[in-house]
């Protein structure tokens, strides 16, 4: 079997953004489980913990006292409050993950992109995903049975604020099939790690690969 040519690069940091029930979980999902170069940014947050979710997997859980600090002392990335809890990116794993050359998915809404945006503008690629329809976005939202009918509300009349964002962002997908969205996905994933800024080693190989023509 030949050995495939490694030439090291910077990792990138690759934003999925979506109104909620869009479909942005279950794609960020999708990715993490195909590509082992790629690890999900776990953001601290002041909301309480839904059934299931894991400290330090899913969310750091932090108090807001704790999350007020860290935004002092400059120790998060981007961060953003939204229906009444606040959520943000550490800095410290996410810079330490783009010089070893692995890429960090950040599941985060148009607030936190444009603050990443403003800090590593060089190293982000944004993706918004889109509903194929208001209903099918309401339908979603009712499946996934985690909010009141009341949440559920205040999250469709916030959609079209989020929607009204799009432009803001790299790629933009329409989530009709899951598995179609998630090639699409990985087609604009493995694009943006082949562009020439992000392959470090580029110039010493093509220097090395001249010298023997």
């Amino acid at each position: 079997m030949a050995t495939l040519t490694h030439i090291p690069r910077r990792g990138l940091l690759f934003v999925m953004s979506s109104p909620s029930g869009a479909g942005k979980t279950t794609l960020s999902r999708k990715l993490l489980a195909a590509d082992r170069n790629i690890t999900m940014s776990v953001s601290v947050t002041t909301r309480k913990p839904r059934p299931g979710e894991v400290d330090g997997k899913d969310y750091h859980f932090i108090t807001p006292e704790t999350f007020d600090e860290m935004v002092k002392q400059k120790q998060l990335l981007e961060w953003a409050t939204v229906f009444g809890n606040s959520y943000g990116t550490p800095r410290a794993p996410v810079e330490e993950a783009l010089e070893q050359g692995r890429d960090v998915l950040f599941d985060i809404d148009w607030q936190g992109t444009q603050q990443l945006a403003q800090n590593m503008k060089d190293d982000l690629v944004r993706l918004f995903i889109l509903p194929p329809t208001a209903d099918t976005l309401r339908e979603r939202l009712i499946k996934r049975a985690q909010d009141s009918s009341s949440v559920i509300a205040k999250r469709m009349a916030e959609a079209n604020h989020e929607i009204s964002h799009w432009p803001e962002y790299d790629y933009i997908i329409v989530n009709d099939d899951v598995e179609e969205s998630h090639r699409m996905v990985m087609a604009i994933l493995t694009a943006e790690r082949l562009r020439r800024h992000r392959q470090l080693g580029l110039t010493d190989f093509v220097r090395n690969l001249t010298k023997k023509l």
